[in-house]
């Protein structure tokens, strides 16, 4: 009796999927190393609330930011230090499930790779320092934009991506 070939691994675990999973995860890597690289410049040159002039839009500054996107709940007693942190843990464990889970889908790898490596980024700020580390500064006609870094850039772009991905997802269904 013939038996069927045996399936290597499983869902996304076949050598393409293990290769390409370890690239999605050195994605992240590079954007964790480059994010933390420009924060340690940050913190080495600037003080807090230290800025400088590089365009008539845009300022280096060095902000600190104890809460969320745009600063949500930065001004709570010091537990959201350690909430936004379990998140970004338990983001980085589902976001690790999803890059295995579905190591073949380029578009969905790369943002998923973009929102962990700014995740991780975060994450790092929040326990080494208590706060993340902005310095991004972009301006206009007297509005500011509240001061973000690379990893709230990757976070970004992941999220712009993933919105793309559902749409030619659903393009294709039709």
């Amino acid at each position: 009796m013939a038996r069927a070939p045996k399936r290597s691994g499983g869902i996304g675990l076949q050598k393409s999927g293990r290769s390409g999973l370890l690239m999605w995860l050195g994605l992240a890597f590079i954007i964790v190393l480059i994010d933390q690289f420009t924060k340690v410049l940050v913190v080495g040159y600037y003080h807090l609330g230290d800025s400088s002039y590089v365009t008539s839009f845009f300022n280096m500054v060095r902000a600190h930011n104890t809460g969320a996107a745009f600063s949500f709940l930065a001004d709570a007693s010091g537990w959201q230090r350690w909430f936004f942190t379990g998140l970004g843990v338990l983001a980085t464990g589902v976001i690790l499930w999803m890059l295995k889970s579905h190591a073949g889908q380029r578009l969905f790898c790369f943002a998923m790779a973009c929102v962990l490596g700014g995740a991780v980024g975060n994450v790092i700020d929040r326990l080494l320092y208590g706060y993340v580390v902005d310095f991004l500064d972009f301006h206009s006609h007297g509005y500011h934009f509240p001061a973000f870094n690379l990893a709230d850039s990757a976070i970004t772009l992941g999220a712009a991506c993933l919105i793309l991905d559902e749409l030619l997802r659903v393009r294709r269904g039709r």
